[in-house]
């Protein structure tokens, strides 16, 4: 420990980037495990409430190694799911930001700045996840299942990758509005004021 004591001393914003990043990229993996298991049994519970019915937008139809699919920001073809994917994969994306979020604030970031303002910043994040990892998925999962990967193996894919836009994404999110001056300017004046009294 004396070692990481003497580097933190020596390298303040060093270690303060080790440990952030080291602590966002734990707390993301083990979010993206509970993703994982909640994808393994939601659609399929999804299925039961609403269906097999299908829902995209734009809906545009493409071909992709041969594969004909449904391209959709928003929503999966039935073939790929229907709605009963697309609300499961974006009930998973939510929850685990639900926990996610405050772990990165109060243990990651140790945030004590503005609330509300940092929940909109990180929702407005989550929703570009969604929105992106929807796009991946209506193409992955037609293509894969065409050649005959099987459901847990794309399911594993999809949590990884999804995992790891979203630890790009969150993380620039983050680190923003979780600084000291998120919203309040004049907080790191008096905090460097305090500092150098």
């Amino acid at each position: 420990m004396s070692f990481m004591s003497n580097f933190a001393e020596k390298h303040p914003k060093a270690a303060q980037w080790i440990r952030e990043g080291g602590l966002f990229v734990l707390f993301s993996y083990v979010v993206t495990f509970i993703k994982y298991l909640l994808l393994t049994f939601l659609p399929a519970l999804f299925v039961q409430w609403v269906g097999n019915v299908e829902w995209t937008w734009p809906g545009i139809q493409i071909e992709v190694l041969g594969v004909p699919l449904t391209l959709a920001i928003i929503g999966n073809s039935l073939a790929d799911g229907g709605l009963a994917f697309t609300l499961a994969n974006f009930t998973t994306i939510f929850l685990g930001e639900c926990i996610n979020f405050p772990l990165q604030r109060n243990v990651t970031f140790r945030s004590h700045g503005p609330l509300l303002p940092q929940i909109l910043a990180h929702l407005v994040a989550t929703i570009a996840v969604m929105l992106v990892m929807n796009l991946f998925t209506c193409i992955w999962n037609p293509v894969t299942a065409a050649f005959g990967v099987p459901d847990a193996v794309r399911n594993i894919v999809t949590t990884i990758v999804t995992g790891g836009v979203a630890m790009v994404i969150i993380f620039a999110v983050d680190k923003t509005i979780f600084a000291p001056g998120f919203m309040n300017p004049d907080y790191v004046e008096e905090a460097e004021e305090a500092e150098a009294e």
